[in-house]
């Protein structure tokens, strides 16, 4: 048993609010996190994007604090803040002194009750949106691969295939009306999670969050798109085209079971087997022994943030010399040895050490080194909005870590199979030497 015991209190005020507060006085600072259940795959049909930009419109200002006065006054008070949009989840956090909670919460729910949504901040930020897609994807080597290449190849639902930047119509498109109404329906305290982390007591924590949410009025229900997928009973390809890099890529995607089942927490132990870091074995085999891949990586991309389907994608650059279908039967040959033989009690072990090693690293980290105590954060916030159980921060441990031999055998044999997985192969427009013979056999 990982036998945590993470001091959490919970509550939900009138409005929907759920609030989350995870004292911790070793240090005088408090982060403070609202979560909303908006992310890229929930965001409406023929508005993709959305989730994102309205990221960026969420830091134009509010009714009592006018543009860019949220972020002078975190800075002014030693604090630092940021925001993210994910699958499932969009989310705005801060990190201050402990004597300035009170003036992140007040912010905090300004602009959750009164954003300020107008045709000048709309058109600003969707151009900055645009430019950000031109900057990181359009005029990067490999820009946006596998994580935008790969979904209009893996899956059938609008809500997981879509382009999750968004398409530049869809942004063109939208109005201030359509906005607003994003806004109204997403943006609301009975769709979100308020965490406060550290230095405050659970008292003062919910008598703040009354204090400055508690007014703000309840929504209707959100409407989420459904996010289940057809069965799969084949396997998926697709191409696309490598504008600046010059060695060939594919990237392999297997679906993922559905999160907390049994078969969920074999798989990522598996996912460690084999994705574990230049000891995890597609690394060491490919790159390192027999030399095919000059970059071999991948796993399941925050496993604990998902609400839907999910893949463990490993991304691979391959030497020129070495054909698509070679490097494919190079990895297929590695899954193969897992299904067959399974992996040794030894390898196990220290899997399940390594994942618990990992486990209590986030829940200690910040993130990108200034925003501490973020993985704990994000892990309740998940564990609430999805599973309405933050409590399962101190127990969800325990599953990975009873998972047996033969458990990551059969999740081998069940998931790693064509028919569960996809690939896209991204070809170079100007290849290395030895890339037409690649495309030849691979075509």
């Amino acid at each position: 048993m990982s036998s945590l015991e993470i001091p959490i209190q919970h509550t939900t005020l009138k409005n929907g609010l759920h609030v989350v507060i995870a004292p911790d006085a070793t240090a005088p600072v408090v982060t403070v996190g609202v979560y909303y259940k908006i992310g890229f795959r929930l965001e409406p049909q023929g508005r993709s994007g959305f989730a994102h930009l309205f990221e960026h419109m969420m830091f134009q200002g509010s009714e009592n604090a006018p543009k860019m006065q949220h972020i002078k006054l975190i800075n002014s008070s030693g604090g630092v803040l940021n925001g993210s949009t994910m699958y499932d989840v969009t989310n705005y956090y801060e990190a201050v002194p402990s004597n300035g909670l009170e003036r992140v919460l007040w912010l905090e729910a300004d602009r959750m009750r009164a954003l300020k949504v107008d045709d000048e901040n709309l058109r600003n930020q969707r151009d900055v949106v645009k430019e950000e897609v031109r900057v990181n994807v359009l005029n990067q080597p490999y820009g946006g691969f596998p994580w935008l290449d790969m979904p209009p190849v893996a899956f059938r639902n609008w809500a997981n295939a879509h382009n999750f930047y968004g398409d530049f119509h869809d942004l063109d498109a939208a109005n201030l009306a359509d906005v607003q109404t994003f806004f109204k329906t997403y943006y609301v305290p009975n769709n979100a999670v308020l965490l406060m982390l550290g230095d405050v007591t659970p008292k003062d924590g919910f008598a703040f969050a009354e204090k400055y949410f508690g007014s703000i009025p309840a929504g209707a229900a959100p409407p989420f798109a459904d996010p289940t997928e057809p069965p799969q009973t084949e396997e998926r390809r697709g191409r696309v085209e490598e504008k600046f890099g010059t060695l060939p890529a594919m990237a392999i995607a297997y679906v993922m079971p559905d999160r907390r089942t049994p078969d969920w927490y074999a798989m990522a132990l598996l996912d460690q087997a084999l994705h574990g870091g230049r000891a995890g074995r597609i690394h060491r085999e490919m790159v390192l022994e027999k030399q095919i891949a000059v970059e071999a990586e991948g796993g399941v991309d925050d496993i604990f943030g998902f609400n839907g389907p999910a893949q463990m994608t490993t991304r691979i650059l391959h030497k020129p010399e070495c054909t698509d279908v070679r490097t494919l039967e190079a990895f297929d040959a590695i899954v193969r040895e897992v299904q067959q033989n399974g992996i040794p009690e030894d390898e196990l072990r220290h899997l399940k050490v390594k994942w618990r090693s990992d486990y209590y690293s986030t829940l200690e980290g910040g993130r990108g080194g200034y925003m501490p105590r973020y993985g704990l954060m994000h892990l309740l916030a998940c564990f609430t909005l999805f599973d309405n159980e933050p409590e399962l921060v101190n127990s969800i441990l325990d599953g990975f870590l009873a998972v047996k031999r033969e458990d990551i055998q059969r999740v081998a044999k069940r998931y790693l199979v064509p028919e569960n997985r996809a690939i896209v192969f991204r070809a170079p427009v100007n290849p290395g030497l030895g890339s037409d013979a690649g495309a030849k056999e691979a075509a």
